[in-house]
């Protein structure tokens, strides 16, 4: 009788994730509370590991984990796992992008129409008495074009929902071609600069793309005046984007990330930047739960697990 493999469980995950893992044939150890420094003593014993975002896998922990054969992400983003090292020690690295698509694209359509229509400002003014429809006439996305930067799972999720709105849609994928699709028109990234209006970030955070989304780099977008980012924090320069609705070049910001989400931990100069654009009007602000709702919670263990199963029998077939 075949040995039924571990799994360490580190972040608090939806109830499904032991039953489901125990029906795939495996024992999980369900430890949501457990921090680093206990990881590092306990990781050898387990052949799997299952992360969220508290917990960087890096090369340390890799190799404290002997009998690791996968690192898996409960989620989409792998910017805190070095699958470049696990790649390197045979181990394999998943994520679950296709569990929070549909939740990411309904939230960043959220916040795009809230700008549009400008739902959060004349809510804010509604609640405090002041009833002024004239600095509250919004704009229709219909005609309107949208690029999406980045086109994998989360993009192309916001090409579906905005579909029907009657917007133009183009994308620029720096690592793709021919991913035209019904939603989709592909372009260059010159064209993509020229014909933007709405500009929606959908890319991972890389040492290439952190603070790529700068100054310099949105003000070569002429028609440029809405900027959505559900992706990464970091890879966006807050204070220039804050700089450009400062100076009426952008009409509306949307942000589910910022490139320090822990609000308690901010510097004397970072309060200083949140500040400023708490005082902005027009702009959206959430706690990074674009791909954070109730169905997506449980979405994205039946995703895990169904990769961890498949990662599995193909590791077998390599024996």
């Amino acid at each position: 009788m075949t040995k039924k493999k571990r799994i360490l469980i580190v972040d608090n995950m939806h109830e499904s994730i032991q039953p489901l893992l125990l029906d795939a044939g495996y024992l999980p150890d369900y430890q949501p509370d457990i921090n680093r420094t206990e990881i590092l003593k306990i990781i050898s014993e387990y052949a799997g590991l299952i992360v969220r975002s508290k917990t960087t896998v890096d090369a340390e922990l890799i190799d404290q984990g002997q009998k690791l054969e996968f690192i898996a992400r409960a989620g989409s983003g792998m910017d805190k796992v070095d699958a470049e090292y696990l790649e390197k020690k045979n181990i394999s690295a998943i994520n679950a992008p296709e569990g929070n698509r549909d939740a990411l694209g309904e939230h960043a359509l959220g916040i795009l129409l809230s700008l549009m229509h400008k739902i959060g400002v004349a809510d804010n003014q509604v609640k405090k008495g002041i009833w002024d429809r004239e600095s509250n006439r919004g704009y229709e996305l219909k005609g309107k074009t949208v690029g999406i930067y980045g086109y994998g799972y989360m993009g192309s999720a916001f090409a579906e929902k905005l579909a029907l709105l009657g917007c133009k849609i183009i994308a620029y994928d720096k690592f793709k071609v021919n991913y035209a699709d019904d939603f989709v028109q592909e372009v260059n990234l010159e064209s993509f600069k020229e014909q933007t209006e709405i500009l929606s970030l959908h890319l991972p955070l890389t040492s290439e793309t952190e603070s790529l989304f700068n100054y310099e780099n949105l003000s070569s977008y002429p028609q440029l005046k809405v900027l959505i980012n559900t992706a990464r924090g970091q890879i966006l320069k807050l204070s220039d984007a804050i700089r450009l609705m400062e100076e009426d070049k952008l009409f509306g910001l949307g942000l589910d990330v910022l490139e320090n989400e822990k609000l308690s931990s901010y510097s004397e100069d970072e309060k200083s930047i949140f500040q400023r654009l708490t005082q902005l009007p027009n702009v959206i602000l959430t706690p990074h739960v674009g791909g954070w709702t109730f169905e997506s919670y449980e979405r994205i263990n039946k995703v895990i697990v169904e990769k961890i199963t498949k990662s599995q029998q193909l590791h077998q077939e390599k024996l």
